[in-house]
């Protein structure tokens, strides 16, 4: 594509961005009913953004429109390697080598970044599914807040252990069904 279709492209995104919030605002002004349950969808219930870029990427496309004019190469592509597991607090405490480096089980927005009570520097990511995935004992963090990221994409680090916990709406999940 040409540089002058990029522009018309990125254009064109934003304007049905835009035009889609005016509608849902206008749909608010003349219904109290729709304004009551878009509230509490966004204001009590726990929403997935994940799934929001999920059905953006579906309709209306990739929002980083420079991603397919420059070439890049995949340079981390891991899968979770480990040599024994056993169950931990919530979740499953994963025996791995030293200086593990830690590839992302699925993609999703990393929503955590921080300390967490026997899992020390902890990332959590909010897979596509909904499920929150917990990656507990993490060094040298390689994301950030609210990024998205794409699965077998480098964490981090884990030194010896790697802890793992999922959960989805606040109900802890058998760590069984999602290590592979």
């Amino acid at each position: 594509m040409k540089k002058d279709n990029v522009g018309t492209i990125f254009f064109m995104k934003l304007l049905i961005s835009i035009v889609l919030t005016l509608i849902i605002l206008i749909i608010m002004k003349a219904n109290s009913s729709f304004k009551t349950v878009f509230y509490k969808k966004v204001y009590s219930d726990n929403i997935s953004f994940t799934y929001l870029k999920s059905l953006y990427t579906k309709y209306i496309g990739d929002n980083d429109i420079l991603k397919k004019y420059v070439k890049t190469e995949t340079v981390f592509n891991e899968k979770l390697t480990y040599k024994s597991m056993e169950k931990y607090l919530d979740g499953v405490k994963l025996e791995v080598g030293e200086q593990y480096l830690v590839p992302i089980e699925e993609s999703g927005i990393v929503v955590f970044i921080g300390q967490k009570e026997g899992y020390g520097n902890t990332v959590i990511i909010q897979r596509i599914d909904g499920i929150d995935e917990w990656y507990g004992n993490i060094e040298n963090v390689n994301v950030k807040m609210y990024e998205y990221v794409n699965k077998n994409k480098l964490l981090g680090e884990a030194n010896n252990n790697l802890y793992l916990v999922y959960k989805k709406d606040g109900n802890v999940l058998n760590y069984e069904e999602y290590i592979k």
